[in-house]
């Protein structure tokens, strides 16, 4: 295996066009949909809305009525270990 090769052994004699879509390696953009944050976690897109919702989920922004999540924020969440998003104060 050549040093610049990036598959492991077990992956050099697969197929790529065997690959399911959902197993690809994707690039993802700066800022993700619920659906692209869904398939990052690997939860159903439900799933995903009820995090949001419940303040688990870091770097959510809303805009009208559309809710965007930026990447770099929540791989760095995953990346320390998932913990516990501070919830900012809401004004009376």
């Amino acid at each position: 295996m050549a040093a610049g090769d990036l598959k492991t052994p077990a992956m050099a004699d697969v197929d790529a066009d065997a690959v399911p879509a959902a197993m690809a390696p994707v690039a993802l953009a700066p800022v993700l949909t619920v659906e692209e944050l869904a398939g990052l976690l690997r939860v159903e897109r439900k799933t995903a809305y009820s995090a949001i919702n419940a303040g688990e989920i870091p770097g959510v922004r809303r805009i009208r009525g559309a809710i965007r999540v930026h990447r770099d924020t929540v791989l760095a969440w995953l990346a320390e270990g998932q913990a516990r998003v501070p919830r900012p104060r809401r004004k009376p």
